[in-house]
């Protein structure tokens, strides 16, 4: 029997995805490379990260059948053959996308994405290096937007979304068994300091607040679930923040796009924030 389509969407957390396009956006505004290639460099990042769910739940396929027995493989509504073919099907496609959209140097860096994105899921989500390699994933998705720009230009926001990432990472690990306290006090922690470098600009006047708005929007939304989790540190309330931590994600990303001087493209990428909310009532994004 074939998967329909909700349990394909679920298999690869379809609404997460719109947390991805924004990665690249900001990278693309802070290397000035903004422009039509936006897109399909975007595209190749959905694909991408749709390809790293469906391999995230091929290899945790028999841990979820003790502890996440309603997915959509340890339900039998999608079999491991069909999550791993899904999954290098995409991972070809999000490549084949990046070199079409951006030529040899999307390339350079949408192949290290990949791979990055496979050593994750197969070999390092549960040791200690899980949250910085996945992290590092974010951090190339930035840098894939500005591939053929002033790639330097594009660090200190990759660096942002790649702190965010770890928080996120982090907090996602104690999720089925909860955590201690000292877990969601130290991601506030890393969140304010996000906020706080993303916060900082050198545009003037209304230019220096939209970027400002979305900080405080993303520390909000995201800050409140921890706090939360910081007073009751149980499993619900660790996906809660895991929850807000992936979908407002592109709120800060509006905001690190705002502060390379786009700040039209900014709100636009902020935008996809509430529509995540609304559609993650559909399908879990974790």
């Amino acid at each position: 029997m074939r998967p329909n389509w909700r349990d394909l969407a679920e298999l690869v957390r379809a609404p997460a995805a719109l947390s991805v396009p924004g990665d690249v956006v900001a990278g693309a505004a802070a290397a000035g490379r903004l422009g039509p290639r936006t897109a399909g460099l975007a595209g190749s990042s959905v694909l991408l990260y749709w390809a790293g769910m469906a391999a995230n739940d091929w290899a945790d396929r028999e841990l979820d059948a003790v502890e996440r027995p309603e997915r959509p493989i340890p339900s039998g509504r999608i079999t491991p053959g069909t999550a791993l073919g899904v999954a290098a099907g995409l991972t070809a496609a999000g490549v084949a996308v990046a070199g079409l959209a951006g030529g040899r140097k999307a390339l350079a860096i949408a192949v290290p994405l990949a791979g990055a994105v496979w050593a994750y899921d197969l070999k390092l989500k549960n040791t200690p290096a899980g949250p910085a390699a996945m992290a590092t994933c974010r951090a190339l998705d930035v840098l894939l937007g500005a591939s053929g720009g002033r790639l330097r230009k594009a660090m200190a926001p990759a660096a942002t979304v790649f702190a965010h990432t770890y928080t996120v990472t982090a907090l996602s690990r104690a999720e089925v068994h909860g955590a201690s306290p000292e877990l969601p006090a130290a991601t506030l922690v890393g969140t304010a300091v996000v906020a706080a470098s993303a916060a900082v600009s050198r545009n003037r006047g209304w230019r220096a607040l939209v970027p400002a708005g979305l900080v405080a929007w993303y520390a909000r939304r995201y800050g409140e679930p921890q706090l939360r989790a910081f007073d009751k540190p149980s499993p619900e309330n660790v996906r809660a923040s895991v929850g807000a931590g992936i979908l407002n994600l592109p709120t800060l990303q509006g905001a690190l796009t705002a502060r390379a001087g786009s700040p039209v493209a900014g709100v636009a990428v902020a935008a996809a924030a509430p529509l995540a909310r609304q559609l993650s009532k559909r399908l879990s994004p974790t």
